[in-house]
């Protein structure tokens, strides 16, 4: 069950343009990833995170592991690269934590959320619960230099971009319109400008027709 679910995830996920999968070592239970933003509203915009996801066999009863292969500095994520995120946490109401289990992982979370909401862990820290005090603190007291060492992560980030992987960006992630949609406008457009008669003809033609069948019935009626 678990190999058919992380499958078609896997296949799913890899149509989008914000993340790059790959296997590692075609093993379905251990990803690779890439985590590309493409919000230019972030601090983190134009970075390439390089992690690593692996899966328990009870999957998705159980959370995956997730950990940047290059630590970030950041207040949720630890010197070893992984988080402190409770979507990450195990099922169930955590008291120790105070994390309600709709905060938690549950069986309906899928990789995608699990990636979203890291994504948006990056640009709004939780300083509350840090897992890298200094990090936390310099957001807090400093964030100008924060920032700044923000940006020098992302240059960092890019340094883990495949040779011959195509970077997105904002602009290029942006859906096009199918041309086959745009044709199909065209063709009603056009249909709209032409005559109302569908089937060929004018209006005098019709006309015609109607003082035709109109002679046709008087004569039947002088004949009866």
């Amino acid at each position: 069950m678990a190999e058919r679910i992380l499958l078609n995830e896997f296949k799913s996920l890899s149509k989008e343009k914000w993340v790059n999968i790959e296997l590692q070592n075609e093993d379905i239970f251990q990803w690779n990833i890439g985590l590309i933003v493409l919000n230019p509203d972030s601090l983190y915009y134009g970075g390439y995170f390089k992690a690593r996801m692996t899966f328990p066999r009870n999957y998705p009863y159980s959370p995956p592991s997730f950990k940047f292969t290059r630590p970030i500095f950041h207040p949720n994520v630890y010197n070893t690269g992984e988080l402190c995120i409770s979507i990450l946490h195990a099922p169930g109401d955590d008291e120790m934590s105070g994390e309600s289990a709709a905060e938690r992982w549950s069986p309906a979370q899928r990789v995608e959320s699990v990636l979203i909401s890291i994504l948006s862990l990056l640009d709004d820290a939780e300083i509350n619960s840090a897992a890298n005090v200094s990090a936390s603190v310099m957001l807090r007291d400093d964030p100008e230099k924060y920032k700044e060492k923000v940006r020098n992560e992302v240059e960092k980030s890019k340094l883990d971009i495949p040779k011959e992987f195509v970077m997105p960006t904002h602009e290029t992630s942006i859906a096009k319109p199918d041309k086959s949609d745009i044709m199909d406008e065209d063709f009603w457009v056009d249909s709209d400008d032409g005559d109302d008669d569908i089937f060929g003809g004018s209006d005098s033609d019709m006309m015609e027709y109607s003082q035709e069948d109109n002679d046709s019935s008087t004569d039947t009626e002088e004949q009866l």
